[in-house]
């Protein structure tokens, strides 16, 4: 089997070291490019980039382009990673289409969890039938959800909702992306009934509800 290609772009070569090192242990193979001109040149000349990780300020042209370049040809999974903790630049990520918004520093851990789950989320990378994060066990094979080994019980739309998020743990996650992956076709109503939704989850759960986080005028987020 193939090598995931994961191509890493930013102008200090010492992050696109260290953000490769990681990648590359976890079995990834590893592209670099220094700005924003050699990324768009590298991501037309190789086919089969499977994820891109991209710096918003560099020379020549910025992430903020990139993205945008990459954004008319392809749907790949596109992660930011940027110095500037600026709520507006992490909205304008997301309304560019970003998957993910990281800020620097981070740690190199953190990232490749972040990349992992949304490789899984384009299935790149088979699944796991058991998901475990802050004492919650998700069974998808019997259905079941235990919490400090007590089991709840959950709707089927609570269920796959808790599911998603805990696939996609660190992640920030909008309305309209758990609308389309959890309610898929199912639904033709908005996005408030996620809201009510997770009140419902989050309830059940105790205090482990907590870890589901409210992410202000976006969606939510699973941290624990």
């Amino acid at each position: 089997m193939e090598k995931i290609k994961i191509l890493v772009v930013d102008d200090e070569s010492r992050m696109r070291k260290l953000v490769g090192d990681f990648l590359a242990r976890k079995g990834y193979q590893v592209i670099e490019a220094s700005d924003g001109q050699e990324a768009i040149d590298t991501f037309f000349e190789q086919k089969d980039i499977s994820l891109v990780i991209l710096d918003v300020m560099m020379p020549k042209m910025d992430g903020w382009e990139v993205l945008k370049e990459i954004r008319e040809y392809s749907e790949l999974p596109v992660i930011m990673l940027t110095a500037k903790g600026d709520e507006r630049d992490e909205l304008t990520g997301f309304d560019l289409g970003a998957d993910e918004y990281i800020s620097k520093p981070f740690s190199p851990k953190i990232l490749v969890a972040r990349v992992e789950a949304l490789l899984r989320r384009s299935n790149l990378i088979t699944e796991e039938a058991k998901i475990e994060a802050g004492g919650i066990v998700l069974d998808k094979a019997s259905h079941t959800v235990t919490i400090d080994g007590k089991g709840i019980d959950l709707s089927f739309k609570e269920f796959e909702l808790l599911a998603y998020f805990m696939e996609n743990q660190g992640l920030a996650l909008s309305r309209e992306k758990i609308l389309n992956h959890v309610w898929n076709y199912d639904y033709f109503g908005d996005a408030r009934t996620i809201d009510t939704h997770v009140k419902k989850l989050r309830s059940k759960m105790g205090d482990k509800g907590d870890l589901i986080k409210t992410i202000w005028g976006m969606g939510y987020k699973f941290e624990t």
